[in-house]
């Protein structure tokens, strides 16, 4: 399983359009591909529109990370980790027991 997280150069977990770095953790390899955030400071549409092109399973969100239209775009598409940890390396460990949601409530994508 392939898994989006959207983070700063701190490492720390951001929103679509505030993440600089959008990072591919590959479950199986214990990888992560890092590549600039096309939508970092733009939108969150634009970054879901780049996420949705790489061909992965999944993205980790938090409250605020997606917006109405960002997951309209990923619905049925992606599905979600939601997550409560502060950065990407204690996101690595969650992963190993996280279970992936085909839907969100609203509260977690509402602006």
């Amino acid at each position: 399983m392939k898994v989006v997280a959207t983070y700063g150069k701190d490492h720390y977990l951001k929103p679509l359009d505030e993440s600089e770095i959008i990072g591919v953790i590959d479950k199986e390899k214990g990888k992560i591909s890092e590549m600039a955030n096309p939508g970092y400071m733009m939108s969150k549409e634009m970054s879901m529109h780049y996420i949705l092109g790489l061909g992965v399973d999944a993205i980790a969100v938090k409250s605020g990370f997606l917006c109405p239209g960002s997951y309209a775009m990923s619905l049925g598409k992606l599905k979600y980790i939601v997550t409560d940890q502060e950065n990407v390396d204690s996101l690595l460990y969650e992963l190993n027991d996280s279970h992936p949601v085909d839907e969100l409530n609203e509260e977690l994508y509402e602006e």
